[in-house]
């Protein structure tokens, strides 16, 4: 009897999966990589979660948080494009989407936390706009779920594909720590490299800053009757003079019309009196070493030891040159003259909130060099350069 082979039939191509797996790797990586680009930043953003669910605790774990989640997302990105160990990856997914839906609909609905952090600060979102994105991906994720066990991966050979995951975990997690220690490769805080510090405080000629409207809530005194006008009826009907009305209360103010958005609004330099001391420190026409530290108390063995050497070398290089040196923090007068003293620090303390100070420089501490308000450069606490170094890049000319 004659047997009969019959080919298996060819599976057909799955386009939506395909799509989906294409979209969806692609932004997890890209999301991941711009945020492992300043996993301290992302840090912040992680802090402002926990404040909001009462998990404080958490506060002194967030930038190894936000290195591991960076780092997820890029794996993830990764190994799905490639279609190494797809089940696994399709479950690792789903749990982030979900958790990433969750947090960005409770700081959008409940208007907890107005930046999700989705993509740093390269391209800030809204809270809608990050629940929106993320509500798209977890359609796409879903799909690539229910269609798990049809992805295949490109390679086929064990030993490669395990090597190819070794490799892309290693970097994926090595990129947060690498800038964790040595600030981001591309800095897109107002503070960066080249910034002129001055003009970014104030609202450029030809730009319109926020509108916003003041609420009155209204009682009338003989029948009890409230309701609630806008300054401009308030004043348009002249209802001061009418003396049955009268405000109850503090009046609210709502924003009716979002205008451009100054780069350092809140950036403010006082002295141990409280005396404002801005403008002084960063419009110095003169090369200007502003070392930063949003809190001097956490500054563990190695950072105190780093200052140690910044100011070494600093106090060497201002021997022979016309600088200013400059400590900025937002600790206590007391923790500052208690370090000043102890380790013969040459800086002049001023003081600044925590604010501006992290978005000055990811490091604590970090410095900056500044002249006639512009940034010449930032360094972390890791790579601050040697006397010979700085004198041959700024001070050669001023010998």
């Amino acid at each position: 009897m004659q047997s009969t082979y019959i080919q298996p039939a060819k599976q057909k191509t799955n386009y939506l999966l395909g799509f989906s797996r294409i979209i969806t790797g692609l932004l997890f990586i890209f999301s991941g990589l711009i945020k492992a680009n300043d996993p301290t930043g992302f840090g912040y953003k992680l802090e402002e979660y926990f404040h909001v669910f009462n998990m404080n605790f958490l506060n002194d774990y967030s930038t190894y948080l936000a290195i591991l989640i960076c780092g997820l997302e890029i794996i993830f990105g990764a190994l799905l494009l490639l279609g190494f160990h797809g089940r696994k990856v399709a479950w690792g997914l789903l749990i982030l989407i979900i958790f990433f839906t969750f947090l960005t609909f409770y700081s959008a609905f409940f208007e907890v936390v107005t930046s999700c952090g989705c993509f740093g600060d390269a391209i800030p979102l809204t809270p809608w706009e990050s629940f929106s994105k993320d509500l798209v991906l977890l359609a796409l994720i879903l799909i690539i779920f229910i269609y798990r066990k049809q992805i295949k991966p490109i390679i086929a050979d064990p030993f490669t594909s395990n090597l190819l995951t070794t490799a892309i975990v290693v970097i994926s997690m090595g990129i947060g720590i690498y800038t964790t220690h040595y600030l981001p490769f591309i800095d897109f805080l107002p503070y960066k490299k080249g910034n002129n510090i001055p003009s970014l405080m104030v609202l450029p000629e030809g730009k319109e800053g926020d509108v916003y409207e003041t609420i009155y809530s209204m009682k009338n005194v003989k029948t009890g009757e409230t309701k609630e006008v806008t300054d401009k009826v308030y004043m348009s009907e002249k209802i001061w003079e009418d003396s049955d009305w009268e405000i109850v209360g503090d009046p609210k103010s709502k924003l009716i019309k979002k205008g451009y958005a100054i780069p350092i609004p809140d950036l403010m330099i006082t002295d141990v009196d409280g005396n404002d001391k801005t403008q002084e420190i960063i419009s110095n026409p003169y090369y200007n070493f502003v070392v930063v530290s949003k809190d001097l108390t956490k500054m563990g063995k190695g950072e105190l030891e780093a200052l140690g050497k910044i100011n070494q070398t600093v106090k060497q290089i201002a021997e022979d040159y016309n600088l200013r040196a400059v400590l900025l923090t937002a600790s206590s007068s007391t923790d500052a003259d208690y370090l000043s003293e102890h380790m013969d620090l040459i800086f002049e303390i001023f003081y600044a909130d925590q604010v501006p100070l992290k978005s000055m420089v990811r490091s604590n501490p970090g410095v900056l060099l500044l002249q006639n308000g512009t940034v010449i450069n930032k360094w972390s606490h890791n790579n601050f350069p040697s006397v010979e170094k700085l004198e041959k890049k700024y001070f050669k000319e001023d010998k």
